[in-house]
């Protein structure tokens, strides 16, 4: 990333680094008001939140695999604000479920998959590591903006509830670091967008159709969990949920097919997720 874009991303990610360092559990209050009633609410979205702020590791090793020569910028975010800051996510999350008597998350957090791998081949080509920074992007947006828009929902659930402390000590400090990551993706996306050839967009468009999946969905039985989680929070195809997640996509990748409020293949995989939570209830 080049001149003046490049200045301000890099001057946003050492802000983010300076403003908002890892959340310590030592600030949080645990305290519940009805710990049976919390479990049986919000423990699955609780366990599901836990296990992909956690498995950040994993995520770190595909973006090392994937971009075998990223930009010193990108290092910078995900080495020393994105990685220590979601850790902290996850280890608070994890440790509630706890608290109310559940195991701790399962997680993944040193497999590649093949299909990274090959890709991580073809990016010691610069022209086609571009195309992969790109879906890095598209993913890191995706996954902030969910995340954004799933704390809130389960912020507001929780004071509903009573659960004032857990709402306010953990779940919105939370929330208040994933606008910056967002904003990171948000705009590394807009400006490698820009400068890439028109071979290269196609290649993003193809790739990104047929590679999208919800955030946390490697398999069937995730698929089934985050259609449990968008149950539990109110989100279903009717809502703008997607339509949010995915605005900035829509604009870089899709503005020729202006007639559609989000992606066929997102709203496909949205669906896909309420009916294997559906499927497996019944």
């Amino acid at each position: 990333m080049r001149g003046t874009a490049g200045d301000r991303l890099l001057a946003h990610v050492q802000r983010l680094g300076e403003e908002h360092p890892p959340i310590s559990v030592e600030t949080v209050d645990f305290s519940v008001v009805d710990a049976a009633g919390l479990e049986r609410r919000f423990g699955h979205v609780l366990d599901y939140m836990a296990r992909v702020e956690l498995e950040v590791d994993r995520n770190v090793l595909e973006l090392t695999t994937m971009l075998p020569d990223p930009p010193e910028v990108d290092v910078i975010f995900y080495r020393d604000v994105w990685q220590p800051q979601e850790t902290q996510h996850g280890l608070i999350l994890d440790t509630l479920q706890q608290r109310l008597g559940r195991p701790p998350a399962t997680t993944d957090l040193d497999r590649v998959g093949p299909k990274l791998r090959v890709l991580g081949a073809l990016s010691h080509l610069p022209a086609f590591q571009d195309v992969c920074r790109m879906l890095y992007y598209l993913t890191g947006m995706s996954t902030e903006r969910s995340a954004v828009l799933a704390y809130n929902l389960l912020h507001d659930g929780l004071a509903d509830t009573g659960e004032q402390a857990i709402a306010s000590t953990v779940v919105a400090p939370i929330r208040r670091q994933e606008p910056g990551h967002y904003a990171f993706y948000q705009l590394s996306a807009r400006q490698l967008w820009s400068e890439l050839a028109g071979w290269q967009r196609f290649l993003v468009r193809v790739m990104r159709r047929l590679s999208y999946a919800p955030v946390g969905v490697n398999n069937d039985e995730q698929r089934a969990d985050f259609g449990d989680v968008m149950a539990t929070l109110g989100i279903d195809e009717e809502s703008d949920f997607a339509a949010q997640v995915t605005r900035v996509e829509m604009q870089l990748l899709w503005a020729r097919d202006r007639g559609l409020r989000v992606p066929p293949y997102v709203a496909r995989a949205f669906h896909d997720a309420l009916e294997a939570s559906r499927a497996r209830a019944a």
